[in-house]
């Protein structure tokens, strides 16, 4: 059901959905659309409150997709002097011709050689290539390194999957014992990743969002909430 309220003379519309949940949840989609599930007995005026105060929150990562649309529709050239975010860092690349297709970083510069400088789609193919393993790599090895804390625990080492997610930088699934990640997650510094993996991981244990959860999340992670922000104000960056 769509639904539409006015917070600071600025309209938020959002899709209400009854289910029979224990929280309020609230979405925000990076296509700019805004979600609520709330159980049948929960009022409209204690959803909208809950609403307005949450709406800077929510104008803020409106703003926020909105900008990563615009940086999408910029799609990058690859070309000398372009950048990118790699780990939470702006690196400039450098495009040479090779013998072989291949890209080196040495945490300045971005080195992408391939056959032939001048064709873009091979380019482009090359770079998410290396983009997706460093990717791959990164999150792997920090979920090694997080384990530990939740192996006593009897949790068995999950399988790790990646792929392209729109509005999550990861997920859980405890009954699989799966987790599955974002590949944005190598644009953004290796603090927010870890904070990622111990969020997710904290799920085996805890799979909703209930106090519980964050209770045990600062036993692990006392500084989850500086993370969190960071995580939050570096973004997505799509290639």
């Amino acid at each position: 059901m769509i639904k539409q309220l006015e917070i600071s003379g600025r309209i938020l519309k959002y899709d209400l959905t009854r289910k029979k949940v224990k929280n309020l949840n609230l979405r925000v989609h990076r296509d700019g659309s805004v979600a609520v599930s709330a159980n049948s007995k929960v009022s409209l005026e204690y959803i909208e409150d809950f609403l307005r105060s949450k709406a800077d929150f929510i104008f803020k990562a409106l703003n926020h997709y909105a900008e990563i649309e615009n940086i999408s529709a910029a799609q990058k050239q690859y070309v000398d002097g372009e950048s990118f975010r790699i780990l939470g860092r702006d690196l400039r690349l450098k495009v040479l011709r090779g013998a072989k297709n291949e890209v080196k970083s040495d945490g300045v510069f971005i080195t992408l050689r391939v056959k032939d400088p001048f064709d873009t789609e091979l380019k482009r193919n090359v770079f998410r290539k290396w983009f997706r393993l460093l990717c791959r790599e990164t999150v792997t090895e920090l979920c090694k390194a997080a384990y530990p804390k939740f192996g006593k625990y009897g949790i068995s080492f999950p399988e790790i999957k990646f792929r392209e997610m729109v509005s999550r930088w990861g997920s859980c699934m405890p009954k699989g014992n799966l987790l599955t990640f974002n590949y944005a997650l190598a644009t953004v510094p290796v603090a927010c990743i870890e904070y990622v993996v111990m969020h997710e991981f904290n799920h085996f244990l805890h799979p909703d969002h209930s106090p519980d959860f964050y209770q045990q999340l600062t036993v692990f992670m006392p500084d989850w909430r500086e993370r969190k922000a960071l995580l939050e104000k570096n973004g997505v960056v799509v290639f």
